[in-house]
């Protein structure tokens, strides 16, 4: 990270984290699909611990999930101090993104399945289906509401 990314604080500004978790969320939800893919939603994000102007950031981004046309993608942000190699990465933020495979007109289309292999993918993909639900309890509970005339 750059003296660009900088806030008050000295440290990098939590958006410059986001939209590199945007990013790498998008490399992979678009290399599952082998199409476009756009980001529906930023499900969750969590920023653990600062980064600091000089250290190398690096993410880890994994298909969860795949419905119909959507994917859900978990990242794990991963800095190190230039200098001290001998250090392991810290995690510093974890987020997890829902993105729609697109056609060239910008349409929804079917995604390729994703299929867990091992105990940990059974685990998310678990987990995303919670959060699936979730997000579409909360939007259900809105429309209710907004209906009501609230």
């Amino acid at each position: 990270m750059t003296n660009q990314d900088v806030n008050l604080y000295g440290t990098v500004h939590g958006g410059v984290i986001m939209k590199f978790v945007d990013d790498a969320a998008g490399a992979a939800a678009a290399r599952h699909c082998g199409f476009n893919a756009v980001t529906v939603a930023i499900d969750e994000i969590t920023l653990m611990v600062p980064v600091k102007v000089g250290d190398l950031v690096h993410a880890k981004a994994q298909v969860n999930w795949t419905g119909k046309t959507s994917v859900e993608i978990g990242v794990t942000v991963f800095a190190e101090r230039w200098n001290e190699a001998d250090r392991e990465p810290v995690n510093v933020a974890t987020a997890y993104l829902v993105f729609v495979g697109v056609d060239a007109e910008g349409n929804p289309r079917a995604v390729p399945p994703v299929v867990p292999e091992s105990p940990q993918d059974v685990r998310r993909f678990h987990e995303a289906e919670i959060r699936r639900e979730h997000r579409l309890a909360r939007r259900q509970a809105i429309d209710r509401h907004r209906a009501d005339g609230a």
